[in-house]
Parts: structure tokens; sequence; C-alpha cells
């Protein structure tokens, strides 16, 4: 008898790669695995709906986070920091390509702005990479490491969402953990890509590389000086006040709220403007929230088909009480899922369903079993053509046609990060045991 979960993931991976839209895959991989269980239509979509309210506070999360980031990108602090690291760092090519990196990773975290940044920072230096002949691989390279390491290892922004839903998930799963826990060993997928990135810079992408001199088409308003006034020092108090919410009560929601509100009394923005940054973190954090939804609605119809249990005895029995084999296996099945679906959010409630059992049943611990849940989401991020991580670098190197997506961004990121998580990750599982 097939397995309806083994085939409404296969389903889902399948039609994410046909580049099918991931709401329609996840619904009908959903669909598909509880009619092979035996479950009527609406009843999948009964359970779908019930399942989707675990997820509910991570998409306001991702709006209400939305909205601070439009707030911070309109106030003009991300160009005023931009200019800064340009004019500190413009000619010095490691702590130009460090500094990048840095700044990337800012954006995750102190000034969660996600990859908005990027048309502001980057296309502005372009000219710059050209004269110092540096090859725009190493820049992919340190974008994408600082777009995804702080969401998998700083419990802060994006990366307490990410951790949320890990203890969200596994706790629905029948693993009751807490974030301090989470913290306390995703450090270690953080060493993995820090590793990439050396590699990346010091070794893989030393040598100078030739570019056609182009004239750049930079917008008149990222290009003028800009000076620091009273509004960005309010919107980096806002910034920061949102930060320590954060760190205090474990709140995003509520972090952007305060952030928000010390911004609007300082008058960064007008309160007629409310609604338009409100609707602008609707647009682009809207998406991915409707897909944390949906995803956690899956998980919830994979867990009451009943073939959970099945397929953990199934590759229990193939794997045997090899931890390293299942280990193994466990990252590389959560690098194609999320190379499917493009994001590592969305894979966690995917995975958590099966790797739970099937790591209780190898004999890994909790804390082991985090670990190859939270690596087994984020690998492949890196990599992935539909992938943030990778479209954003894309988007900025690539403003004078000389950055193919595929061969200078994804291959460059999935070879330099990936292969390091799922080595690091494996063997970390099987020390912690």
């Amino acid at each position: 008898m097939l397995n309806p979960v083994l085939i409404s993931v296969v389903t889902v991976i399948v039609l994410s790669l046909l580049r099918l839209n991931v709401l329609l895959s996840l619904i009908i991989g959903g669909l598909i695995g509880g009619l092979l269980a035996g479950m009527s239509v609406e009843g999948v979509m009964t359970t779908l709906v019930e399942g989707m309210g675990g997820n509910a506070a991570t998409a306001l999360d991702y709006i209400l986070l939305g909205a601070l980031a439009a707030a911070i990108s309109q106030s003009g602090v991300a160009t005023l920091l931009a200019h800064h690291l340009a004019k500190k760092i413009g000619q010095h090519t490691t702590w130009l390509i460090l500094g990048i990196a840095l700044f990337s990773m800012l954006s995750q975290n102190v000034i969660p702005v996600h990859i908005a940044f990027i048309p502001i920072l980057i296309p502005p230096l372009l000219p710059v990479f050209n004269m110092l002949k540096i090859d725009r691989r190493a820049i992919a390279s340190a974008l994408t490491f600082g777009l995804q390491t702080p969401y998998i290892s700083i419990p802060i922004g994006f990366g307490l969402i990410f951790h949320n839903i890990i203890k969200e998930e596994l706790t629905a799963s029948g693993l009751s953990v807490t974030n301090s826990q989470i913290a306390g060993v995703m450090w270690i997928p953080g060493v993995a890509m820090l590793i990439g990135l050396l590699i990346a810079i010091f070794i893989s992408y030393k040598k100078s590389r030739i570019y056609e001199y182009s004239e750049v088409s930079v917008n008149r308003e990222q290009s003028e000086d800009v000076t620091w006034s009273r509004r960005h020092l309010i919107v980096l108090i806002g910034a920061m006040s949102a930060l320590i919410i954060q760190i205090l009560y474990g709140s995003l929601a509520l972090g952007a709220i305060i952030g928000l509100g010390i911004m609007l009394l300082g008058q960064t923005f007008h309160f007629d403007q409310l609604d338009h940054l409100l609707n602008n973190g609707i647009t682009s954090m809207g998406y991915i929230a409707f897909v944390m939804l949906v995803a956690a609605g899956y998980g919830n119809i994979m867990r009451e088909t009943g073939g959970v249990e099945q397929l953990v005895q199934s590759l229990s029995s193939l794997v045997g009480d090899n931890q390293l084999l299942g280990a193994f296996g466990m990252l590389v099945v959560g690098l194609f899922i999320t190379m499917g679906i493009g994001t590592s959010f969305g894979t966690i409630p995917i995975i958590a369903t099966i790797y739970v059992p099937l790591a209780q049943q190898l004999g890994f611990t909790p804390t082991a079993t985090i670990l190859l849940v939270g690596v087994a989401a984020a690998l492949g991020d890196a990599g992935s053509p539909a992938s943030d991580s990778t479209l954003g670098p894309t988007a900025g190197l690539n403003i004078d046609d000389q950055h193919d997506h595929i061969r200078d961004t994804c291959l460059p990121t999935f070879l330099h990060y990936n292969i390091p998580l799922i080595l690091i990750g494996t063997l970390a599982a099987l020390l912690i045991g």
C-alpha cells in the first residue's frame, strides 16, 4: 500500500520544482495525501483550516515586521548606513566583502528590512567592485550568508520567527522544547555557514575577475549624499526598542508595535501613513505569512492520515540503528524539500511531522532532534533558485547583466553553504546523540 505521507511530500516537491505556486502545491499535496488515507475532501479541507491556526502568531509576526521594515526603509536609514559603509571600507576588498556580509546580517535582526537594502547598497558599489576586480560570486556568497545565518542562529527578528516555528511544530509532533534549547544548539549551523563564507572569500573566489565597464543605472535618490537627522535617530531608537522588546518578552509582534509607536510619536511618518505602512507589510510579507499558515495546515493533514507512523517504521527498518545514515538521510531530504518550495520556514511543518518520531526511533536526544529539524529546514535556502536568499543578491548584482542567477549565485551558495551544513549537522547530531 502506498504511504500517503510519502506520496504527498513527493507531490509537493515535484509541483514546486515545476514552479507551481507553493500555496497550491501544499494544498494539492495535502488533498492527495488525505484522499489516499481515506479522508473525505471536506475532511481534508477542515483539517487543513484547523491546522492553520498553529502558525497564526507567526503570520502576525511577519506582517507587523513587514510594516516595521517599510517604516525603516521609508526613513532612509538603510540608505544612510549603506553610504557610510561604502565610504569607510570601499577600497579594501576583504573588508568590503565582510562589511557587506555584516550589513546583510543586520537586515535580518537589528534593522529588519530583509532584502530591501540590496537595491540600495549594491548597485552603487558595482563600479567599485569592477575597479577592484572582485569576483561577484564572493559578494553573492556574502549576501546570502547574511540573509540566512542570522535567522538560523540568532533568536531575534526573523530568527525569532524561525525558532518559534521549530518550537511549535516540534511540540505539535509530540516533542516539547523551549526557545532556549533551540538557541542553545542552532549556533552550530551558524558556524557551518561561517566556514562556507570564509572558504568562498579566501579560497574559491579570491582571484580577480574582470567585468566590462558599464554605466550602472542607480536611482538618483540612492546616489545623493545623505546626512544624519533627528528623524533617522528616532527611527534607530524605534528599531532598537523593537529589538529590546523581542529579547525581554520574546514577542516579535509586540516589539514591532512598540517600534512603530515610537516612530509615529517621533513624527518620522504621519498618522495617515500608518495604513500605507501596514499595507506594505502585507505586500512584502503577506505571501510568506500565508505559506506558513498553509504549511501548518498541511502538517496537520499529514498527522491525521496515520501514515507518519507507517513511514517512520519503514524508514527505521531501512536504516536500522544506524544514526549516521539516519541523520544524513534526514538532512538530504530536508535539502530537497526546501529547494522545492523555496522557503526554510515552510519546510519545518512538513518535516517535523516525520522527523520527530523517526529521530526518537533512532535514539536521538531532543537536542539532537532540534538540530536535525533546524538544519534540514535551513538546507536548500542557499542555492534554491526560488529563495529570497538567492533572488535578492542576483537582483542587486545583475543590474548590468553580468551576473547569472544560476551560475553566479545559486551554484556558489549551494556548494559553499549546503555541504558544510550537511557535514557539520550530521557530525554534531551524532556527537550530541
